[in-house]
């Protein structure tokens, strides 16, 4: 995938805006679909046709449902089809080697080797897995956008789309079809059958584009390094500070990474003519893990709300019920990020808090001083991150005794060697990822205009400053070559 290289800024991009802009209006979003084919034809060109499953999938469901608008045995037939085959082909190509992998585990230990040998070996080769299958690229992001159109269909929500392109064009948009937001028909249905492109919302666009790249190649690539190295290490040899610096890393680099893919992809859409929801709303300023979750990934966090947790009934049939709710809820989410134990201790994790937080502990957490409050908020959220980028439960567990001193020594040369070497591009991380970029802008905005200036000033800069980040940026890219969104993976 090439989302952030030289070739496709330059080559892929600029061809499908202009084919996508400038095609007559009912070939648009031919247009649009073709261009979404080709572009996740560069990750993995066999799974285009896994793309194309789960849009005829929900199509013909969809048809199938308003054929039969007046017969509800049908229409929840059909929406039952829908569900079951689009979590079908996720769990194949997603879950079929995690639950192949837990049940080797069960049979070695409640068999003797010998025979559970004999038996793979028959039945499966030499044992039973299926790791060799390669997950498609963003599989889990398409199939959700894709059944929330049938879902809000049964809801008599939206109305059906009898157009194939059209509803192809909608789950293929090249600009967010890897890694979001995830985006509701609803959101777009409109601007899918009569959009237009303005000069304002094409320098908007720009704009918004230009700031995500930068995020990506300048500030989540840089202070990746840094967690490179750190997870390179031997952690039970490691220093404290090491381990915090690196993990702190991790949390600065996925959220420049991946609220930087959601800005170029929002960009894009404004570049097309569509207005993509907003994923994230400075999640590191939080003062509680609920507040966290509604900034960071917000498009998920509603495709849960609305289609589990509160058809499960929500908040509304008592505490039991909602502690229940919220628990599936976390599961799901944990798997969803990947089929690993680690992803599921990581949304159980953050179930566990969230549930403690509705209950109780949001209540004491009212009384404490807002540093106290986003200070709990944040060493919760790096606790998880642990979880989030270790690949087993032992190699997780290593790193937090890292983190406790389990390495013998707080700090060495290799921890000093990394603030220095890190230090700037750090403190750039901390600074945009916290609101001190706004405050700073509003200061100055208030400063002008006391001085009687009506100019805004940073609308003058901008595109210099844009300009620059592009530059920048496009010289980052052919110095490091391939850069994959971490968001790829899921």
């Amino acid at each position: 995938m090439v989302f952030s290289s030289v070739e496709f800024l330059y080559f892929y991009l600029p061809a499908a805006l202009l084919l996508c802009t400038l095609a007559p209006k009912k070939f648009r979003n031919a247009a649009l679909f073709a261009s979404g084919l080709v572009f996740y034809a560069f990750g993995e060109p066999i799974y285009v046709f896994v793309l194309l499953a789960s849009c005829a999938i929900d199509y013909f469901a969809g048809l199938l449902m308003t054929k039969h608008d007046a017969e509800p045995k049908i229409r929840k037939l059909c929406l039952c089809a829908s569900v079951i085959m689009n979590l079908g082909l996720l769990g194949v190509f997603k879950y079929t080697a995690f639950f192949a992998e837990i049940i080797n585990s069960v049979f070695r230990t409640a068999l003797p080797a010998n025979i559970w040998a004999g038996i793979s070996n028959a039945l499966f080769g030499t044992r039973f897995s299926l790791s060799a299958i390669v997950l498609p690229i963003g599989i889990s992001f398409f199939t959700f956008q894709s059944m929330s159109y049938t879902i809000d269909l049964y809801l008599r929500k939206i109305s059906v789309q009898r157009s194939f392109v059209n509803f192809g064009a909608y789950v293929t948009m090249f600009p967010q079809i890897v890694a979001g937001p995830i985006v509701r028909y609803s959101e777009v249905s409109e601007r899918l059958e009569n959009r237009s492109v303005s000069a304002s919302g094409l320098s908007e666009g720009v704009t918004r584009f230009t700031r995500g790249l930068a995020k990506k190649v300048l500030l989540a690539n840089g202070i990746g390094r840094l967690w490179a190295e750190v997870k390179a290490e031997d952690f039970s040899e490691m220093a404290a500070l090491t381990a915090w610096l690196g993990i702190v890393a991790f949390a600065l680099q996925l959220y420049f990474d991946f609220s930087g893919y959601s800005d170029m992809a929002i960009g894009l859409g404004k570049m097309l003519g569509f207005e993509f929801p907003e994923n994230f709303d400075l999640p590191y300023t939080s003062k509680s893990v609920r507040e966290f979750w509604r900034r960071w990934h917000m498009t998920l966090g509603g495709w849960f709300k609305s289609y589990v947790y509160i058809p499960l009934g929500g908040s509304r049939e008592g505490t039991l019920k909602t502690v229940r709710n919220l628990a599936i809820v976390w599961l799901l989410t944990g798997l969803w990020h990947g089929a690993s134990l680690n992803f599921v201790l990581w949304g159980a994790w953050f179930g566990v808090l969230i549930i403690a937080e509705k209950l109780f502990l949001g209540k004491a957490l009212e009384k404490l001083p807002d540093f106290f409050r986003w200070l709990y908020t944040i060493l919760a959220v790096i606790f998880g991150w642990v979880l989030f980028d270790t690949p087993t439960l032992s190699s997780a567990g290593g790193f937090y005794s890292a983190m406790f001193g389990g390495g013998g020594a707080f700090a060495d040369r290799e921890s000093f060697r990394l603030i220095c070497e890190y230090s700037l591009t750090m403190s750039l991380c901390i600074f945009f990822a916290s609101d001190a970029s706004g405050n700073f802008r509003e200061k100055i905005d208030s400063k002008l205009s006391a001085a009687g200036v009506k100019i805004n000033i940073f609308d003058i800069v901008r595109p210099t400053v844009t300009l620059c980040l592009l530059i920048a940026s496009t010289a980052y890219l052919v110095n490091e070559g391939y850069n994959p969104f971490l968001y790829f993976n899921f």
